[in-house]
């Protein structure tokens, strides 16, 4: 079966590094796991983040020249596979290509805020609700979404839930050289590494992550007086506000930059503890590659985060935005190294259960195949 792909928000060959980015890669590795051949349909960005019906209008008009390139293709797909849509992103190629064409449109990762029907992004909207109305398949890998997807659907057994996933592989070769990476780290950055080292991984922008980065520097202000050292893995346009969020903190803070993914792996199994408020968040990629690594991890109860983080198994939950409940969660790992390597271990375990890459294969040829 030829599958053809497409990621509206970002392509998986994007130079810019994000999770959406790793995911789509994730998903066309599973379906080629699954024996599937995949192949990238376009490159077209649908995004407008601002509300412009002009824009909005532009990109309409690019995706229906795209869809006629396509068509024209020697080689045509026999099923649509979209990977993440909501009404800033909406797809406007896959679902004409795929009526056009006679075969299966399968969405992954969609979502849909009924508050947006009407004002900037009402066609994005529209185009969504039409997108999964006519999908033969929408699979979730955020449970936070299914209760606004499924009243679209043409029929509730559409929906397939799909746990987030990673290639463990990387993270099982970082663990054996935890203690050479741990201490080549301490020797370039001046880290102690008899202290406990928490960990953030996330791009530094504007909006929501900006928001992420105050709230953790607010949050560990308040337990300044617990021995620990913060390793900062990422980098961005709002560089110099994340500097500032993290001042009161800053002797704390080793900078470490954007990272390709292999030292990322190896950076996190060095560390202790992944804290992140994921503000706003579906679920974050990096909670799931911080489990992987084998760390406990802090994070907000936010969207599909408690999918991946087992409250008080594989890590903490604090409340949304509150710095108090995140300062708590942070200290309690802090005092109790025990508690944190215990942890650590399930976390470990509950990646490689759930959250492997074969596991997803497996699910998603299920899926698949099973389309009339």
């Amino acid at each position: 079966m030829r599958v053809g792909f497409y990621a509206p928000l970002k392509p998986p060959d994007h130079p810019v590094p994000s999770g959406d980015r790793l995911v789509a890669r994730l998903l066309i590795q599973a379906l080629e796991m699954a024996g599937l051949e995949v192949a990238v349909m376009s490159r077209c960005r649908s995004r407008d983040g601002l509300g412009d019906p002009a824009r909005q209008a532009r990109l309409a008009r690019l995706g229906h020249r795209q869809v006629d390139r396509i068509l024209d293709r020697a080689a045509p797909p026999d099923l649509w596979f979209t990977y993440h849509l909501y009404h800033k992103a909406p797809d406007l190629i896959g679902p004409a290509v795929a009526a056009r064409l006679g075969i299966p449109y399968v969405v992954a990762e969609a979502s849909s805020a009924p508050k947006q029907a009407a004002g900037p992004w009402a066609a994005g909207h529209a185009a969504v609700a039409a997108a999964l109305g006519r999908a033969a398949a929408v699979i979730g890998l955020n449970p936070a979404d299914a209760p606004c997807v499924l009243p679209l659907l043409a029929d509730p057994a559409r929906y397939h839930a799909l746990r987030p996933f990673l290639d463990l592989a990387p993270f099982d070769a970082a663990r054996e050289q935890r203690l050479l990476t741990r201490a080549s780290l301490a020797a370039q950055h001046c880290l102690d590494p008899d202290r406990p080292w928490l960990i953030a991984v996330a791009m530094m922008r504007p909006g929501d992550k900006l928001a992420s980065y105050r709230l953790l520097g607010a949050a560990l202000s308040r337990i300044q007086d617990r021995p620990w050292q913060l390793l900062v893995v990422g980098d961005g346009e709002a560089r110099a506000e994340v500097e500032a969020a993290l001042a009161p903190v800053a002797r704390r803070v080793a900078w470490l930059g954007a990272m390709p993914p292999c030292r990322i792996s190896a950076t996190l199994a060095a560390a202790d503890c992944l804290v992140w408020p994921a503000l706003r968040e579906a679920w974050g990629m990096a909670l799931l590659e911080a489990e992987a690594a084998g760390l406990p991890v802090v994070a907000g109860r936010v969207g599909g985060v408690p999918s991946i983080v087992v409250e008080d198994e594989t890590g903490l939950l604090a409340a949304e935005g509150d710095e108090v409940a995140l300062a708590g969660a942070v200290a309690r790992l802090l005092d109790d190294p025990d508690l944190r390597r215990v942890m650590g271990r399930n976390a470990r375990a509950h990646a490689a259960a759930h959250h492997g890459l074969p596991t997803a294969a497996r699910r998603l040829d299920a899926i698949l195949r099973g389309l009339p």
